[in-house]
């Protein structure tokens, strides 16, 4: 957002960043064998190739060196305000501003973009006990590489997409890994390989031919999209190659039974992993089943009333998704906090705008997530719908701009009724789910789809407040 801000000539924002560095969660999440499940030349921005990746799929730290170099490159390091945690912004009519408190101060601003992701809290499970445990605890995305693992008895919580890259990074290390799963996951074959020196040095001297390797992944990808959303009988060839990749790698009909998931696949997030089946097929780990009852000084005991004792608990139990703990700390007309508006099932306008929150905009807000493709393009979509919505409101010397309250409840309701037959609402239990078993995080169809709702800013979908000047919004973008 804020390098395209600089690309059309508005200068006047800051990023507000709570942490030291920019990267998101790929800053955050350091734990062994992170690495993205989107391929590299995808998992970025298409104003902004790497040709230098080393792998198909990109690792974490490459991720992140890549970030701070776009940061770097594009000339946005002077408006970042590091260290700087949002605690509330709140809007004010009289003035038509936002207020905004932060660790560092206050300031205002006629627009805020907010950026705060979708995965960026850790969500722990309320465990009874669990601060009486005398041992070492943390998340994934908190690793504490302090804290030497090797010739402990450890416990993982959580068998999602986390769980299944570190788990074989850690099981070689450990006395006993004892790997709490409450519903198992699909798993396919990983096709990820190393991209040679021959083949960066032609992205390099033939930029265009990345080009194409971009667009050929990204039709692949969204070809994906027809067995999630129109025909999910389609997914029964991907269940066939991913039961056989579980018979290759699990010797033991028991082991591999426990490991087998009884839903569709893509109901809950399809994982890509080569080595974490063979990790739990060893000797050192066994796979606990058995709901957790409560957390002792020293270990976990079950429902069946097993107690296995422990000396570390890692937590892979994924993040706040539809309850984000920012939604406390966004104030709208009349006071009312996102939180308060949403009561547990967040709702926008194409995931960007909200009702009676006037000049805020969000990127990757509600239904803007996605089972098949790159998020990094539907984060490009609303940046380009941002960015008309600007242009839009110098044209018209608007000051405010809020989306009408009925265009955004039927947008919603055509969401929903969209998403009914969908493999996501096939019956599991997801984090892509609310409170109120709404599916508040897909996306239900095409990427493309989406752009074309996005790639033009309809000011008769919004209530326009005019000015008696047209001054170039000033933004914070919290981040």
């Amino acid at each position: 957002m804020a390098i395209r801000l600089r690309q059309e000539g508005i200068t006047d924002f800051v990023v507000l960043e709570r942490a030291g560095d920019v990267g998101g969660t790929w800053r955050d999440n350091t734990y062994p064998g992170c690495q993205c499940d989107i391929p590299s030349h995808l998992y970025s921005f298409s104003f902004a190739p790497n040709p230098d990746w080393t792998r198909f799929f990109p690792l974490q730290e490459e991720i992140w060196d890549y970030l701070r170099r776009c940061a770097r490159e594009y000339g946005i390091e002077p408006h970042l305000h590091l260290e700087t945690e949002l605690d509330d912004a709140g809007w004010d009519d009289e003035t038509a501003r936002w207020t905004l408190r932060t660790s560092r101060g206050t300031l205002t601003a006629d627009v805020v973009v907010a950026a705060v992701g979708a995965l960026s809290e850790p969500a722990v499970p309320p465990l009874e006990g669990l601060q009486d445990f005398a041992g070492t605890v943390f998340h994934s995305a908190t690793w504490d590489h302090d804290h030497d693992l090797r010739g402990e008895r450890v416990a993982v919580i959580g068998t999602g997409a986390s769980a299944i890259q570190f788990v074989p990074r850690i099981q070689p290390l450990v006395d006993r890994l004892e790997l709490f799963q409450r519903t198992p996951a699909w798993i396919l074959p990983h096709p990820d390989r190393p991209v040679t020196e021959r083949g960066r040095r032609l992205f390099r001297r033939f930029p265009a031919t990345q080009r194409a390797m971009r667009a050929g992944i990204y039709a692949v990808l969204e070809a994906r999209a027809l067995g999630f959303t129109v025909e999910p009988r389609i997914l029964r060839l991907a269940e066939l190659q991913a039961e056989r990749h579980l018979a290759r790698q699990v010797p033991d009909p028991e082991l591999r039974r426990a490991l087998r998931p009884s839903y569709r696949l893509g109901c809950k997030r399809v994982l890509l992993s080569d080595d974490f089946y063979p990790a739990v097929a060893q000797p050192n780990v066994d796979l606990v089943r058995a709901p957790i009852s409560r957390v002792t000084p020293s270990g976990i005991v079950t429902a069946e009333g097993a107690e296995h004792e422990l000396e570390t608990i890692i937590f892979a139990t994924g993040f706040r998704v539809s309850e984000m703990p920012a939604a406390l700390r966004v104030h709208g007309r009349d006071g009312r906090s996102l939180a308060e508006a949403w009561r547990g099932s967040p709702q926008a306008y194409v995931g960007t705008t909200i009702a009676g929150f006037p000049n805020l905009f969000m990127l990757m807000g509600p239904n803007t997530g996605l089972g098949h493709n790159s998020v990094v393009y539907m984060i490009e979509s609303q940046i380009a719908y941002v960015l008309d919505a600007l242009e839009a409101m110098r044209g018209r010397a608007a000051a405010t701009v809020e989306v009408r309250a009925e265009v955004q409840s039927a947008f919603n309701d055509e969401l929903q009724r969209r998403l009914e037959g969908t493999v996501w609402m096939s019956g599991c239990q997801s984090w892509y789910l609310d409170a109120h078993g709404r599916n508040t995080a897909i996306w239900p169809g095409f990427t493309f789809g989406f752009r074309r709702r996005t790639r033009r800013f309809e000011p008769a979908d919004y209530l326009l407040g005019t000015a008696t000047a047209a001054p170039e919004p000033a933004l914070a973008r919290a981040g």
